[in-house]
């Protein structure tokens, strides 16, 4: 089964990132920087999730996110489907923080329990089955809106949504044009998927 190892962002500043990624989310090697002027304007196609167990931890994080420097897309707040929020980070990439759960049921925390990495693409079918051609397992499947992929033991989840779609969710516009100033760091080998996104040979030393 294909692991996602890490994402690597490629920012102007990467110590300043650096900072910020310690700082607001306690994020070592699961998200690795590399330094970059790739032009890049706009919505860059993709987002980072941090998935926990409650909303007191929701607020934890996006409470940290905002004093390190992130600025607020959506405040945290209820919703048909748990408890989230969205920040951008100051290198422009774009998190959301969420859970399943409406509810607390311990003090609040800044634990991450899973990290998703969303890919905002064209034509989720058509991705759909790049991504199985190239070694990796559906585990969910909602037609042409959404793919969850099974990662194993991986630090990092994949998923797939429609460009529009995601740029909605997080409360941005879907323009962007230029680099999506990101590689993810696996096992599946090296290529380029039909959206631009680039994958590449994972680092051994990237855990959650």
């Amino acid at each position: 089964m294909t692991s996602i190892a890490s994402v690597t962002l490629e920012v102007a500043d990467p110590a300043a990132a650096e900072r910020f990624l310690t700082t607001a989310f306690g994020l070592g090697g699961q998200v690795r920087l590399r330094a970059s002027e790739a032009p890049s304007s706009g919505f860059r196609g993709f987002t980072l999730s941090l998935v926990v167990s409650q909303p007191a931890n929701v607020d934890a994080l996006v409470d940290a996110a905002v004093d390190a420097g992130a600025k607020t897309l959506k405040p945290a707040a209820k919703s048909l489907w748990g408890y989230g929020g969205v920040v951008q980070a100051p290198d422009g990439s774009i998190w959301q923080v969420a859970s399943s759960s409406k509810k607390n049921t311990g003090p609040a925390a800044r634990q991450i329990d899973e990290i998703v990495l969303l890919l905002g693409v064209e034509d989720v079918k058509a991705s759909k089955q790049f991504y199985v051609d190239h070694g990796l397992a559906v585990a969910k499947s909602f037609g042409s809106k959404y793919v969850e992929f099974a990662t194993g033991s991986g630090p990092v989840k994949l998923a797939l949504y429609k460009r529009r779609g995601l740029a909605k969710l997080v409360g941005i516009s879907p323009d962007g044009t230029g680099s999506h100033r990101l590689t993810v760091d696996s096992d599946a080998g090296t290529f380029t998927d039909p959206d631009g996104f680039a994958w590449a040979t994972a680092p051994e030393n990237a855990s959650l």
